[in-house]
């Protein structure tokens, strides 16, 4: 189990693998320790379908000889001194990279701070099993419901450790809670399916199974006997299972590599209106019990909250030391580990809320379409095209009237951030979160 004790022993090892490195001719280098074990129990009509278990420590040296790097992976079975030698001379043969670096010195974080990412509380298997099974009862208790897809419990923990030659060494532990289940409604070609699920750092925050069960089966009851509609330009609402997505893409256009390899649409876009005045947008990866929080960032630089969209205007590019190097600019803690080295990702990034209830929007419109569903990855990053298959429900007269299916939204996304509005309605389910989005003008594609 990675508790703090384990961890202690984890960050002894990564930092005698840095000093062997050092050794044999690194000029700098850090070592990575993710530690993991994670349980998964799913069942289906009843019956247990599937059970996993895994446990790992993953090792990750990374070296430095002037600008060239070379990175290797480990357990502790290896030989240390073999391993750390064979990573040099393999970046002494490596090409130059001149943006590759360390974190400096002087911005390395002192201190971690207690985020309480890490409940210590193992779900026995039993247990697990029993929450799946009470969590697909539920579903196909909804009145309507002909089937289940399944249900599922989950339980992982993980512990982070990283070691430098520059002096950082330090760790931090966080585990998942997770429940999930998806039902069926209807026959043959009327046949709908829908899902709830949820995720949370505590067990105790975790929504009950019988409630995710019940909600996935109530939702896909609503899909039955869907229609088509005409062609044309509508407001579309969002739902927050699908405008998280719509700030994904956003977080993808502002990420750091996007803007070196120049494959982002909103490059040119630095200091200017990108989003409509009352939409913020933040990156916060010290909230309490957060399902992206990270006290440090992947290179050992202090974390802190940032505004990447403060009244609409493009405030900062997501960058880790790397990124930051290159653009001429400094990291804004935003590094994860990726393979080799690192890369620039956001932690709990959410739109802040606005003042319009849901409700309030849908009674706004005459006619146009309320999204939960969409289907396919149709979002062109260089010029900002979008285009998906849709599902959801119409509205008509400031009212939900019918659920829709087979349809087809379109817009570009330039245009939708600067014409989305925020509801009030965020919630905090995920590490990207965003209230319910109103978006005039899109195009519908139906019959």
């Amino acid at each position: 189990m990675p508790t703090s004790i384990r961890l202690n022993s984890l960050e002894d090892q990564a930092a005698k693998l840095v000093d062997l490195a050092l050794k044999a001719g690194a000029d700098h280098c850090d070592c990575v320790v993710a530690s993991s074990q994670s349980l998964g129990i799913s069942v289906r009509d009843g019956k247990t379908e599937d059970t996993d278990r895994s446990e790992s420590d993953a090792f990750s040296l990374r070296v430095f000889c002037g600008q060239r790097t070379a990175s290797v992976a480990a357990n502790q079975a290896d030989d240390l001194t073999a391993l750390c030698e064979r990573a040099v001379a393999m970046a002494k043969v490596s090409p130059d990279d001149p943006f590759a670096m360390l974190a400096p010195q002087e911005r390395l974080a002192r201190q971690i701070p207690d985020l309480d990412l890490f409940d210590n509380s193992e779900p026995q298997v039993d247990a697990m099993k029993t929450a799946a099974l009470e969590c697909e009862a539920a579903g196909l208790d909804v009145n309507g419901v002909s089937k289940s897809m399944g249900a599922s419990s989950g339980w992982a923990m993980s512990g982070f450790v990283l070691a430098t030659s520059n002096g950082f060494s330090g760790s931090y532990s966080l585990s998942r809670f997770s429940c999930s289940a998806a039902m069926i409604a209807g026959e043959g070609t009327s046949m709908q399916r829908d899902y709830d699920y949820d995720t949370k750092t505590h067990l105790e925050d975790l929504n009950s199974p019988r409630n995710i069960g019940r909600k996935a089966g109530e939702r896909v009851i609503k899909r039955l006997n869907p229609r088509q509609v005409a062609s044309g330009a509508f407001p579309i609402i969002f739902d927050r299972r699908q405008s998280s997505g719509l700030l994904g893409a956003l977080a993808s256009a502002i990420n750091g590599t996007s803007i070196t390899r120049k494959t982002s649409f909103l490059r040119e876009l630095m200091a200017q209106q990108i989003c409509a005045e009352d939409v913020n947008i933040i990156c916060d990866p010290l909230i309490k019990r957060g399902l992206g929080s990270r006290p440090v960032d992947g290179e050992g630089i202090e974390t802190a909250a940032i505004n990447f969209v403060e009244n609409g205007i493009l405030q900062q590019w997501v960058l880790d030391c790397s990124t930051a190097k290159e653009l001429g600019l400094n990291s804004n803690a935003r590094a994860v580990r990726s393979g080799s080295g690192t890369a620039p990702s956001t932690t709990n990034l959410y739109i802040e809320n606005g003042k319009t209830t849901r409700e309030e929007m849908i009674s706004s419109i005459e006619s146009g379409l309320y999204l939960d569903e969409t289907i396919g990855h149709g979002i062109n990053m260089v010029n900002g095209n979008y285009s998906k298959g849709a599902g959801g429900f119409w509205i008509e007269n400031g009212e939900i009237a019918f659920p829709v299916s087979e349809i087809t939204i379109a817009g570009n996304l330039k245009d939708i951030f600067r014409a989305m509005r925020p509801a009030n309605d965020l919630e905090f389910r995920n590490a990207t979160n965003a209230p319910s989005l109103l978006v005039e003008g899109m195009t519908v594609g139906g019959e």
